[in-house]
């Protein structure tokens, strides 16, 4: 609606943004593979590893295609219209903010306590995946905003916060790795298994995708943030 009816009022004279609703719909379409495909089932009932996938789905790969997705044009007039909004936008997207707020959800969401109640109550599974999903838009806005009004970071400050965010998960990550004694999570002890993994291996290689994700996220876009340093020192 906001390309459409109410572009002309917002951004006049302004084309349709194919490539931004190419990038946003491709991150609708990640959403729905992580919470409404059979991968969603799978990690309810029968494997943690299934159940991070859908975590990391959201946060490292729809999150991002989503705030791409926004065309700036129309995104700037909106903000600039609505000043309230605008600063609220600006303290939540604030590095700090945002990545001690997603680290807290996310973190807080994996106590077994929390966890185990979410897979039994759907109303309480949604809630899980929406305040991991929204918390992820405010932590990926610092690295991928293409907005002019809440803008990305500099080069400099984002390699740090790059480095923040590796070293952020390395606490729940550790859990995951190093308690060998029994799984976190009674529901994935209890569950068939239907593949070659044990629930101890099964909660290891969620660990091992958990990292894998945020590794290669977080590592690329240091790099981009490296050459684009470099590119202006030149």
């Amino acid at each position: 609606m906001i390309c459409g009816p109410l572009r002309a009022q917002l951004a006049p004279g302004m084309g349709y943004p194919r490539g931004y609703a190419i990038r946003f719909y491709l991150g609708i379409a990640a959403a729905f593979i992580a919470v409404g495909s059979p991968l969603d089932q799978l990690g309810e009932a029968y494997l943690f590893s299934a159940h991070m996938l859908q975590h990391m789905l959201l946060i490292y790969v729809a999150a991002p295609l989503v705030v791409t997705g926004l065309p700036p044009e129309i995104l700037d007039s909106w903000l600039l219209r609505h000043q309230r909004i605008c600063r609220t936008l600006r303290l939540l997207t604030h590095p700090l903010v945002a990545a001690v707020g997603f680290n807290f959800c996310f973190s807080v969401w994996h106590f077994p306590e929390l966890y185990e109640w979410a897979l039994r109550d759907r109303t309480v599974h949604i809630i899980e995946h929406a305040s991991m999903f929204f918390p992820a838009l405010l932590l990926v806005w610092p690295l991928v905003s293409r907005s002019k009004v809440l803008p990305p970071l500099g080069h400099g400050t984002a390699l740090l916060y790059c480095f923040g965010l590796m070293v952020a998960d390395l606490p729940l990550w550790a859990v995951l790795i190093f308690d060998n004694t029994q799984p976190l999570y009674e529901t994935y002890r209890l569950a068939p298994r239907i593949f070659r993994l044990d629930a101890l291996q099964d909660q290891v290689l969620g660990a091992v995708i958990m990292k894998l994700f945020n590794e290669v996220f977080s590592l690329w876009h240091m790099a981009s943030s490296f050459f684009g340093w470099y590119r202006e020192e030149r």
